[in-house]
């Protein structure tokens, strides 16, 4: 039949009917459409309607809650990956840009979400008044603040690490400013971004319910979705839709492991900096091999190929002026002057943030009061210090082995990606029942579930700097006979130190952050709580005490600024001027 086909039907009009794979690929598509349809379909209907809508237990309402959820996390991924390109290419390109940037991206990063919900909220629902798309937004920007920070510190660490060769051979090709980002500085930091969106999706499951069952003061927001009825769940202390929830869980994120990720990663291969091939084998797809071998949906997706590759062939120019020449260039003393009075521009903006923060703050805060927050901040810093140590002493080595090996990685990815999403609020029934049982001290025993929003950065940052190692370093190892303690310590560790440096930075961002669910648990009425900065900006966020929010949240900034400047800075220094592959 095929061969009368071919006989017969000429060859321009094959073309245009579909062959067997089409026949697999359109109704995938075909769903995915309808998927993102039915989600969009509620943002415009009026806000009134999660009034009336209480959160069902029903099992099958889940599928529609976890499609609410998933365009939530998706959309929020879209908002963050636009600003670690912005954000991220501006610290990286401009060195007075950077004096200002870096510190607020540690401030930011070090704000719980808990704190962004405070004072985001009211903001959204008075930019689309009467409708849900308001709420919707607050939500999304809760998960956006729990997805931004580690790729941006990915991005801007992989500009920061280029290969001046490559950098010389844009500059003798005299590719323009827009032409190097796209053919330079995003291939080169797309395989540590791709894993660090992985984890950016996974650390937006850790914060769904905070950002869906949103409860400030006397003001609460409930947007059906997983989070939701997850929080739904605690509160009526009903493990079975706990078990609902965990199922639910799995089934999507294989589903966006499948049909996103693992695309990626195997697209991401081809930026790989090397000369030679990869041994254990490239990743791979079976979408993206589906999706190659169609013939209506090549023909669809050509015309948008098309068009972002002349997107990124235009010539657009910086729209900082360039110097032509040295004569044209500042003299030194004149350099020093600018760098001066900006160092001194931004002393005095921080100087006038503090001054009305603490105007603001001493309303209702006495110094004692500032006394005791400072003290369960460094109680909470003991806490996140001992476990990113042991995070690290435990999947640096075992992030090595996954990431150089790509079809294990292959087989380690999902699983991953659920561990790195698995909220703590599931385990909450767990350690609330067991150290309530047997009296336990919740100061030890509460701080594991803060390791769940630390050790995957590390992780997934490891595994992003295994798969990124050039393949000639290894095989030059090898025939030098490097092994051992030698080659982790003049091969390996000097190749990923700088993905593990942004993995331990976002790390203890996310710990902090971790501690605000992590030191004060509950289960329906039952509450335990450890001593720490976590606790007490849980409670006051509870309570709606918006001046002592504010001063948990300072105080946990200016511990974790002085963290990254007293540690993490320094190791990036050495990554950059030592460790570069030049």
């Amino acid at each position: 039949m095929n061969k009368v086909l071919r006989h017969y039907i000429p060859a321009s009009t094959r073309r245009l009917l579909p062959n067997r794979w089409d026949l697999i690929a359109l109704p995938l598509v075909v769903g995915f459409l309808l998927f993102f349809s039915i989600g969009a379909r509620e943002t415009w209907a009026p806000i009134s309607t999660l009034q009336t809508q209480v959160i069902s237990l029903d099992p099958g309402n889940l599928p529609e809650y976890a499609i609410r959820t998933t365009l939530r996390m998706l959309a929020a991924m879209v908002a963050a990956l636009i600003f670690t390109f912005l954000y991220g290419t501006l610290a990286a390109k401009s060195k007075r840009a950077e004096k200002l940037l870096v510190p607020v991206l540690d401030i930011l990063q070090s704000v719980p979400v808990l704190g962004y919900i405070s004072f985001t909220v009211t903001f959204f629902l008075l930019l689309f008044p009467g409708r849900v798309l308001g709420a919707e937004c607050a939500a999304i920007f809760a998960i956006f603040t729990s997805q931004a920070w580690n790729m941006t510190f990915s991005f801007y660490q992989s500009l920061r690490m280029l290969p001046r060769d490559l950098t010389e051979v844009s500059e003798s090709l005299h590719l323009s400013g827009w032409q190097k980002f796209w053919k330079l500085d995003v291939p080169f930091a797309m395989p540590g971004l791709i894993w660090n969106m992985m984890m950016s999706m996974s650390g937006g499951w850790f914060f769904v319910v905070a950002s869906e069952a949103i409860t400030v003061g006397d003001k609460t927001i409930t947007l059906p979705g997983i989070g939701s009825y997850l929080a739904t769940a605690i509160e009526q202390r009903d493990l079975t839709a706990v078990g609902y929830v965990i199922l639910a869980m799995v089934v999507v994120i294989l589903v966006y492991d499948q049909f996103l990720f693992r695309p990626l990663v195997a697209w991401a291969d081809k930026f790989r900096m090397e000369d030679t091939a990869a041994q254990g084998g490239a990743p791979e797809s079976w979408v993206l091999n589906l999706i190659q071998r169609t013939r209506i949906i090549q023909r669809l997706i050509r015309p948008i190929s098309r068009f972002f590759t002349r997107v990124g062939h235009m010539r657009l120019s910086l729209p900082l002026p360039r110097l032509k020449s040295r004569a044209s260039a500042p003299s030194p003393s004149t350099s020093r002057m600018i760098d001066w009075v900006w160092g001194v521009f931004i002393t005095l903006l921080a100087a006038y943030a503090l001054y009305h923060i603490a105007i603001y703050v001493g309303s209702e805060v006495t110094l004692a009061d500032v006394g005791e927050v400072v003290g369960l901040g460094a109680i909470t810093l003991v806490r996140v210090t001992l476990l990113i140590a042991v995070a690290s002493v435990i999947w640096v080595p075992l992030g090595v082995m996954i990431g150089l090996r790509p079809h294990l990685a292959e087989k380690i990815q999902p699983l991953a990606q659920f561990l790195a999403a698995f909220p703590a609020n599931l385990l909450f029934p767990v350690f609330v029942i067991v150290i309530l049982h047997y009296n336990l001290n919740p100061d030890i025993w509460l701080s594991p579930l803060i390791v769940l929003g630390t050790q995957w950065y590390i992780l997934f940052n490891v595994i992003a700097g295994a798969s990124a190692f050039p393949n000639d370093f290894r095989e030059a190892a090898a025939n030098f006979h490097i092994r051992g303690w030698q080659w982790w310590r003049k091969v390996m560790l000097p190749g990923i130190f700088p993905y593990y440096v942004t993995g331990a930075i976002t790390a203890s961002g996310g710990a902090w952050n971790a501690s605000i669910v992590s030191e004060f648990v509950s289960w329906g009425q039952d509450k335990v709580v450890a001593h720490g900065l976590g606790a007490y900006i849980a409670q006051t966020t509870a309570a709606g005490d918006f001046p002592k929010i504010t001063l948990g949240v300072v105080v946990m900034s200016v511990f974790v600024v002085a963290f990254n400047r007293l540690l993490w800075r320094p190791m990036y220094a050495i990554a950059e001027n030592k460790l570069r592959l030049n």
